[in-house]
């Protein structure tokens, strides 16, 4: 009889913890990916909300894309249609720092609620599988002897990939001015302008990058990481000779007018979610560099990159 009442009690404990867990749960998270599906921010608010279904964070999750102006029209949309609700994230990073530095739009990141940082994607370098640069170096011995002859294809004006190929250029001694970079709206449309040969050299995110790479079809001459990306047979830019690093942070928000409390259970259910195996999985498939940071670090941090991105266009030419 005793063991019966213990599996009652046990069962009705179960029970109690589950019902609290569900009340926990936030409802359907709606996702603002402020750019062209399958590209960088899309990538991270798809994986996400998958790791927040996981984590048993959301009962469930959507997604809504808005590309244009380096992320400042999603944000836009996501700013006016949410003020208050719990149940909205927007995906954002440096990408949306310097469309917001270059474009000067009513609605910023400040009209917004700061959640996390999740991490850092560094851009690697590609061609075509049929490139007549076979390395790095050939690459920029072509670029130095004649700038306009080499297109460099990649995000939008102002994007990481633009300031990265910019201060490449400022680190090889080709006026910034001579640089042929043509921007992008999303990571599909660049892909298909380098395989049809429209562009001699694409940079990006290894995770958008990632199939056409393991499958042959892009060569990767040269990564913007630190260190080497395991399994990418490519030197790092400093290898090369070249001082610097190129890589994208990313990130999310929440709606504007949230209460502390929402704030809270907001980030918390972030934070769950990049404990998850799903989350943990993509890190390493996408070779994204874990850079967790919540609350008034994190808003601090976007405030210094701010002025940090701003130095670095005017220095180079973009503003």
């Amino acid at each position: 009889m005793s063991t019966i009442k213990s599996i009652l009690r046990s069962a009705a404990l179960a029970s109690v913890l589950a019902t609290a867990l569900s009340a926990q749960a936030l409802e359907t998270v709606r996702f603002m990916a402020p750019g062209s599906p399958g590209g960088g921010y899309d990538q991270t608010a798809r994986t996400l909300g998958k790791a927040l279904q996981d984590a048993g964070a959301a009962k469930s999750v959507v997604y809504d894309n808005k590309n244009g102006a380096g992320g400042t029209l999603g944000l836009a949309q996501f700013v006016n249609g949410s003020k208050g609700d719990v149940n909205v994230l927007c995906v954002m990073g440096a990408i949306m720092v310097t469309g917001i530095v270059q474009n000067k739009p009513q609605i910023t990141l400040a009209n917004a609620t700061p959640i996390a940082r999740l991490f850092t994607e560094y851009n690697v370098i590609a061609v075509r599988k049929d490139s007549p640069y076979k390395t790095f170096a050939d690459l920029m011995a072509d670029f130095k002897k004649n700038p306009g002859s080499v297109k460099w294809g990649g995000g939008s004006k102002g994007s990481v990939d633009h300031i990265g190929t910019a201060e490449l250029a400022a680190a090889a001694g080709v006026p910034v001015a001579k640089v042929n970079y043509i921007p992008f709206g999303g990571g599909g449309e660049v892909v298909s302008a380098t395989l049809g040969g429209h562009i001699s050299a694409i940079g990006g995110g290894y995770a958008e990058l990632a199939k056409y790479i393991e499958s042959g079809q892009f060569r990767v001459l040269a990564v913007g990481s630190p260190t080497r990306i395991p399994g990418v047979d490519a030197p790092t830019l400093k290898e090369a000779g070249y001082n610097m690093e190129i890589g994208n942070w990313r990130g999310v928000y929440g709606a504007a007018n949230l209460t502390p409390a929402q704030r809270k259970e907001l980030t918390d259910a972030v934070i769950a979610a990049t404990k998850t195996k799903v989350w943990q999985e993509a890190l390493k498939t996408n070779a994204w560099s874990p850079s967790v940071m919540t609350g008034d670090d994190f808003s601090k941090f976007v405030d210094e990159e701010h002025n940090r991105l701003r130095t670095v266009m005017t220095n180079v030419g973009l503003i």
